[in-house]
Parts: C-alpha cells; structure tokens; sequence
C-alpha cells in the first residue's frame, strides 16, 4: 500500500471530546468506568456492552496491554448486536487513564482514551478523546453524529451514577468536532 492511499484514508478520520465534571473522587469514578458493570451502566438503559470472557470478574485495568482482549458487543436490549469492539488495550495508568485502540464493525480503526483529572474540590473531569475511520461506505458525518451522542448520553450517565454534575457540566469546555 503506498503511502498516499493510507494517508487518504486516514483523511476518512472523525475525532470527537467529550468531557464533564462528576461530583466524585477520581479513585471512585476510575474503579467504576473500568469495569463491565460500570460501562453498561453508561450505555444503559437501552443499549449494553458484553465484554470478552477475558475480563469476567476482572477490570480493563487488570488486562495486559498491547494484546487483543477479544471481542466485546455492543447489544440494544441486551439481546440484539449492533456492534463488535475487537477490544486492545494500549496504556493503562490507574487511576488517571486508560487508551485503547481496536477495530469496530463499523469502524477499522477505533481509538478511545479516557482521561480522569482529579479536581481541587474533590470532583473528577473525566474527558473521552475519540478517533474513528470508518468503513466504506459510512460517511464520516454520520460517524461523527453517533459516536457524540453516544459519549454524551455516556456522560450523562456517568454523571447520574455520581449524583450529578458539578463545574462545567456536560461538556464543560470540550466539545466534539472532527
């Protein structure tokens, strides 16, 4: 593959920030946003995420880096697929951060990084960087549009699950944009 096709395709590429302010500590929020019941919760109540039998019991902070996981599914009503995450892990610094990069049905590459900044006030920002390329034939648009509404409804729900949003709430200073 020469260069130019790979850069024209990264072209393809969508980036989208989400960030807020939780009102918990940041060692509370990072043992909640790492585990299997917590990453549903986020995507609930309609839609959930079934990870790979490497992490039963366990937190994405337990698994070695640098190595396929396995594949995790993203399910509407916990039953019907919509979506596949072939789930890598790149870097794990508990608890301030975590970075993954992974293949999507929809996506051939997918790459998330969850930063948690403890606040002076005892808050947590937590902020979602995303880059998606999406496969042909989705527009990056329409990428673009889903991926922001699903961290934004993630957001929210993280914030639920904490009592709410302090600071700059949903949003607060970050927006999404590619």
């Amino acid at each position: 593959m020469s260069r130019r096709a790979g850069a024209s395709r990264d072209a393809r590429a969508v980036r989208v920030v989400r960030s807020s302010v939780v009102r918990a500590p940041r060692e509370q929020v990072w043992a909640r946003v790492v585990t299997p019941d917590g990453v549903a919760d986020e995507f609930g109540p309609l839609l959930t995420m079934r990870f790979p039998p490497a992490l039963a019991g366990a937190s994405i902070a337990d698994v070695p880096t640098g190595r396929p996981v396995g594949r995790a599914w993203i399910l509407l009503g916990g039953v019907v697929p919509l979506e596949f995450d072939d789930l890598t892990l790149l870097e794990v610094s508990a608890p301030r951060f975590f970075r993954e990069r992974s293949r999507l049905g929809s996506c051939r590459v997918w790459e998330h990084h969850r930063d948690l900044e403890a606040r002076p006030d005892g808050t947590t920002r937590v902020t979602d960087t995303l880059r998606a390329v999406p496969r042909a034939p989705l527009p990056g648009p329409v990428v673009r549009a889903v991926v922001g509404a699903l961290f934004t409804h993630r957001h929210r729900r993280l914030a639920r699950w904490a009592g709410g949003v302090g600071g700059g709430g949903i949003g607060g200073g970050a927006g999404g944009s590619g």
